[in-house]
């Protein structure tokens, strides 16, 4: 069964955005815009994380994060706070609500999935999503294995490692650097001729002829996971 997250939020853009970015990491994911429907809404089935907006009409999200809290139904559920407002007694007062952690907008949506994942593993240890899907491609992150089109794809551990990192966020252009510090580490110190040439070998193992690559390459900027091959089915 997969992982059931909750986005309650008013920003019909973000909540997209969101949407998009947890489906392609294999989650079930549903919203809602207000806090009154939300707090409606989780009466009849306990999802596996919420992630809840400050300031919400109909009832706030401080508010809803306190009545979740004080029903045995949900008070261990995980709660991911999203807010504009960054002052220290401000998030102090959302974990004190009851909040498991707290994403300041505007945010890194790969941090903020990170942050997802990580509350997930500690509550629901079995429940962690491990595929991620996009258009003929499938990656298993704990058997390390990636298919495509029933094929499996023999990729070495840092090609395998640089196609999950473009594969959580379709669409998302990285530059070079970012690619260097989200797939080799901030510690490591190698040329960023070396991402073009991994990337080249990504490519090689990914694609037969006339198949289309999933992989875009944005002159001057960098490389991404191509959204529109992501929505093919």
């Amino acid at each position: 069964m997969p992982t059931n997250i909750l986005i309650v939020e008013d920003e019909e853009p973000l909540t997209l955005l969101l949407r998009y970015n947890l489906e392609s990491e294999g989650y079930a994911v549903e919203s809602v815009a207000r806090g009154d429907e939300a707090e409606t809404r989780l009466r009849e089935s306990v999802p596996d994380l919420v992630i809840l907006d400050w300031m919400l009409p109909g009832l706030s999200g401080i508010e809803l994060c306190r009545r979740l809290r004080a029903r045995p139904e949900t008070e261990r559920m995980p709660v991911l706070m999203l807010t504009a407002r960054g002052e220290e007694a401000e998030r102090v007062r959302g974990l004190a609500t009851g909040a498991d952690d707290y994403v300041v907008k505007p945010f890194s949506v790969p941090e903020l999935v990170a942050r997802v994942r990580a509350l997930l593993r500690r509550a629901k240890p079995d429940h962690i999503s491990t595929l991620l899907r996009a258009g003929d491609i499938e990656l298993d992150r704990e058997t390390k294995r990636v298919h495509r089109g029933g094929r499996e794809l023999h990729l070495g551990p840092t090609e395998f490692r640089l196609l999950e990192f473009l594969m959580q966020s379709p669409g998302r252009v990285y530059s070079r650097e970012q690619l260097l510090d989200g797939v080799w580490g901030q510690d490591v110190y190698i040329d960023e001729r070396t991402v073009d040439v991994h990337v080249g070998r990504l490519r090689k193992a990914l694609n037969r002829p006339r198949q289309p690559d999933p992989i875009r390459t944005v002159r001057g900027s960098g490389y991404s996971f191509n959204e529109m091959f992501a929505r093919a089915h």
